[in-house]
């Protein structure tokens, strides 16, 4: 086991496109890392090039002590399962996973050890003899894994390998190799587009754009703290609610104006962002979460002046939870930034919000309570959790933080 290091890696193909530029990563020994964002982001290709399927334009990758530019991928002790599964047809599950161990030369008792080893984890023991034919998607899936684990490789490199499963099986799947993972303590990169695997998969979470690095967190923090109006609108589902607002000063302290309507800056807030101060009378990105709006009407504390008031235009019972959908005077921030991350999770506001973007109204998903009456056409009130608002900068897109 190791740990894997980009030092201000580049990837420019020879028609001159640039894939990757100037990454710099720290993936710890052990550590899970998943490298997400849009097709065509440049993740994948970064992860070809730890695997050595890719040459290194500038920079360098180092895995343990070793610098690996130059190494062929035999030569990198790493092991790669791809989205699509490389079984042999005609090898049996167990040859299949002993396939690379024989290759090696690897000694005949050691090879039957370590597939028995690699069965028993993977709950594979009882399908040994069989053909992949005769297994079921996720046991092909586990099969791809075998024949990486009995390697006992420094590291784990996996690409996409959820994407051929259905919604029930990569949810499985994903606590599967979530455990695998963590039993065998192997540095693991994964690669995949699912901001939602990524989010529930990671110890941390690069999340890449245009072959740039955006922001590298833990899931919580990337979620709770975005750097930018793409990660802020990639990373969530539904994505967060974003609103032109202007910040006017009022009785000592800060104001969000949105439309006809305003909301209070809690002094925590404003303190713990200071570069916030520096936007007064302008206008800013202001950002909620869906979890952060509920139906005022069943909110027993009042809180009548961090209130917002629209009309519910759609209502999503999910059982444990319902969507309303509420439109409310504002203008939308509508930025390359903003739909490119909401059509990457297939956002069905995206083609209104386009068409919305010079008009002064603007549609919150609110994530309210099961218990919530509220119907289409109904006006309503909805308490905002201003303590969590987010604030960014509309030229550069920029989270607005400390110092900034």
């Amino acid at each position: 086991m190791a740990d894997v290091r980009f030092e201000d890696v580049d990837k420019v193909y020879d028609n001159g496109v640039q894939a990757v530029f100037d990454l710099s990563l720290n993936i710890q020994d052990g550590e899970f890392l998943v490298l997400v964002g849009p097709s065509g982001c440049g993740k994948t290709t970064a992860l070809r090039m730890v695997a050595g399927l890719e040459e290194i334009s500038d920079g360098t990758i180092s895995i343990g002590a070793r610098v690996v530019n130059d190494l062929t991928p035999k030569e990198r002790d790493i092991a790669m399962v791809f989205q699509n599964y490389a079984l042999y047809p005609h090898l049996s599950v167990g040859d299949n996973i002993a396939f690379g161990l024989r290759l090696r030369k690897t000694p005949k008792k050691t090879v039957e050890e370590r597939v028995q080893w690699a069965a028993r984890l993977l709950g594979l023991t009882q399908y040994l003899d069989r053909r992949p034919k005769e297994l079921s998607g996720g046991q092909r899936q586990r099969v791809a894994m075998g024949r990486a684990i009995v390697r006992q490789p420094q590291v784990f490199l996996m690409d996409e390998p959820l994407s051929n499963l259905d919604a029930k099986l990569r949810v499985q799947m994903r606590a599967e190799i979530g455990r695998i993972q963590r039993e065998l303590g192997t540095t693991t990169i994964y690669v995949t587009h699912d901001q939602t695997e990524a989010m529930t998969m990671g110890d941390h979470v690069a999340v890449m754009r245009k072959g740039e690095l955006q922001q590298m967190d833990t899931p919580q923090k990337l979620y709770s703290d975005p750097k930018n109006l793409f990660v802020a609108s990639f990373i969530g589902s539904p994505s967060m609610n974003l609103v032109e607002a202007q910040i006017v000063r009022q009785n000592g302290g800060l104001v969000a104006r949105i439309g006809d309507q305003e909301l209070p800056v809690p002094g925590e807030l404003s303190s713990a962002r200071p570069a916030l101060t520096g936007y007064v009378g302008r206008k800013v990105a202001l950002g909620v979460r869906p979890e952060q709006l509920e139906d005022a009407s069943l909110v027993r504390d009042g809180a009548n002046g961090n209130r917002l008031r629209g009309r519910v235009v759609l209502t999503e019972a999910l059982g444990s939870e319902l969507l309303a959908h509420v439109e409310l005077s504002g203008k939308p921030v509508v930025t390359d930034d903003v739909l490119e991350g909401a059509v990457e999770l297939e956002d069905a506001m995206v083609d209104d919000l386009a068409q919305k973007a010079d008009e002064e109204r603007t549609t919150f998903i609110g994530r309210f309570v099961a218990a919530s009456d509220v119907r289409p056409d109904h006006v309503i009130d909805m308490v905002v959790d201003t303590e969590k608002l987010q604030f960014f900068d509309l030229e550069t897109g920029n989270a607005i933080r400390a110092g900034e």
